[in-house]
């Protein structure tokens, strides 16, 4: 595939499966945003190195949770680079609670998960549109996850937020039709950060997946990146898990 001239907004974008997608969207030939909320270090790391491999890449600061702070940060990517063809929309949180601890899924849990893993994709979204309608249109991924078909994962909120997202998806793809593409794909458990310590959880996961392993960032932002180049897909969700949901 190739995204010479295209310019790319990935939120997350310097770490876990946001880095793997930021470098290999690069080395497709398109400019990329990498936006970061906490994450500075990696971000201008993962800069870095699209620069140092020949591509153009910045950094971005915004909390996606924050519909303002997308705001100005879109306005900033499109000064820059003079337009936004495509966003991956992979920015997200979760909080370890166990499914069947109702008690511990409070308020502040709820909206938290939410305000990032849903709200903050709905807000990416909504800033980039009017951008990529501009430039003739353009193409949208959310990174979900198996524990949006499932019901299970990290925490109940968590689950709730990535079945969202999938509604999202579609929602987003009728709304935002036929000048923008909205797809969405849902990995299972990726080796990353977020689940650092967690070998053993990871290992009986990996093997009761029918390819008795898990999918890496590359793998999962491989899928996100022909996602965003096949001009006939909208409104799909794709699972990336070696299998992990059908075992």
């Amino acid at each position: 595939m190739d995204f010479t001239g295209k310019v790319a907004l990935v939120t997350g974008g310097g770490t876990g499966i946001g880095r793997a997608t930021s470098l290999q969207l690069a080395h497709a030939g398109a400019v990329v945003a990498v936006n970061y909320s906490r994450s500075e270090r990696e971000a201008h790391e993962t800069v870095s190195e699209i620069e140092q491999a020949g591509g153009r890449a910045a950094a971005f600061k915004a909390n996606v949770a924050n519909h303002l702070e997308i705001e100005t940060m879109v306005r900033d990517i499109h000064a820059a680079f003079g337009r936004i063809d495509m966003l991956v929309n992979n920015a997200g949180t979760t909080r370890f609670i166990t499914l069947s601890d109702l008690d511990a899924v409070t308020d502040e849990v709820w909206d938290d998960i939410l305000a990032v893993n849903v709200k903050g994709a709905f807000f990416c979204a909504r800033a980039v549109a009017p951008h990529m309608r501009e430039v003739g249109g353009g193409a949208i991924v959310n990174v979900s996850s198996i524990a949006g078909f499932s019901g299970t994962g990290s925490s109940l909120p968590y689950a709730v937020s990535k079945s969202a997202m999938i509604g999202l998806t579609k929602s987003l793809a009728r709304a935002l039709a036929p000048q923008i593409r909205v797809n969405s794909v849902a990995p299972g458990i990726v080796k990353t950060r977020w689940v650092a310590g967690r070998d053993e959880h990871i290992d009986q996961l990996s093997g009761n997946a029918l390819l008795k392993t898990t999918a890496s960032p590359e793998q999962v932002a491989a899928m996100v990146c022909t996602l965003l180049s096949n001009e006939a897909v909208t409104g799909q969700t794709v699972v990336v898990d070696a299998g992990e949901f059908l075992h």
